[in-house]
């Protein structure tokens, strides 16, 4: 061997061996069909809204399901969250314009996803249209009576200021 190679031939496998870890995936990334599954329930959720189907929006909760929507809006349970939805597509038509997932995190049957939205509001009496923007950080965890298999169990949102 060439005895001038030698360095850079050490250098280069100390550099591979000190950069793998950051091309390795994280253990807490998932599996393909998780990800693959929880991107299905958020878009069904999401289609849901746009219908304005109620039944299939709650077929995401899980039972014990609490939600923040704002510092002064607290849900607790399937009841009061469909209580609020039945409250609010009374008076609006609402559409998600955007959701990006930002981040993903998955651990045994818990899953977090945070996401950047707008949500468009039209209200029914003839109103301008309104949209709202923010954060949101959903707790989901499987749930055998979801469509997908996961249920939302926590929400928070962070209003864009």
């Amino acid at each position: 061997m060439n005895r001038r190679l030698l360095p850079s031939l050490i250098l280069s496998v100390a550099c591979l061996m000190i950069a793998a870890p950051c091309f390795a995936q994280s253990p807490y990334a998932g599996t393909p069909a998780d990800q693959a599954s929880l991107a299905k329930t958020g878009a069904a959720i999401r289609d849901a809204f746009t219908r304005g189907d109620i039944d299939a929006i709650m077929a995401y909760h899980h039972p014990d399901v609490i939600k923040a929507l704002g510092s002064d809006h607290y849900l607790v349970g399937r009841e009061a969250v469909k209580a609020d939805l039945l409250k609010s597509f009374a008076a609006n038509r609402i559409e998600f314009k955007e959701s990006r997932v930002e981040n993903l995190f998955f651990q045994g049957d818990t899953a977090v996803e945070e996401s950047a939205f707008t949500i468009q509001g039209t209200p029914k009496n003839g109103a301008a249209p309104f949209q709202f923007k923010g954060r949101s950080m959903v707790v989901y965890v499987r749930y055998k009576a979801s469509p997908t298999g996961w249920a939302s169990i926590r929400e928070i949102i962070q209003p864009a200021t």
